[in-house]
């Protein structure tokens, strides 16, 4: 079996792109809808996706509730420093062993992102 995306639910589908697209670097791989809803699935081609869904009358309720996504980075540190200038509230970095680090950082509908970086 092979995981092939999770799904967002989210509130404002320009927000939510410019955190994972424009600061996560996360490439678009497809997108498409109408009106009544539009989808993005962003990741690099044959991988695992993020797909947002954004429905201009749907409340996002309970974001993730006790879950994390991880996803692995190239510079940690440098990351870190974006988020916070661009106002995201990072935890960490932590540092459970001398091979990986990561952060977490809340996206702007409120889901919990694990960064990390393995040596």
């Amino acid at each position: 079996m092979k995981l092939d995306w999770i799904t967002l639910g989210v509130s404002d589908l320009e927000k939510s792109l410019s955190f994972y697209r424009d600061l996560l670097n996360l490439e678009i791989s497809a997108r498409f809808g109408d009106e009544n809803q539009r989808i993005v699935f962003l990741g690099e081609a044959g991988g695992t996706k993020i797909e947002l869904i954004f429905k201009p009358n749907a409340k996002v309720e309970n974001p993730g509730n006790g879950v994390s996504i991880g996803l692995e980075a190239d510079d940690l540190d440098g990351l870190v420093g974006l988020l916070n200038d661009k106002g995201f509230k990072t935890t960490g970095p932590i540092s459970p062993n001398p091979r990986l680090r990561f952060f977490f950082v809340r996206d702007p509908d409120g889901y919990t992102i694990q960064l990390v970086e393995q040596k």
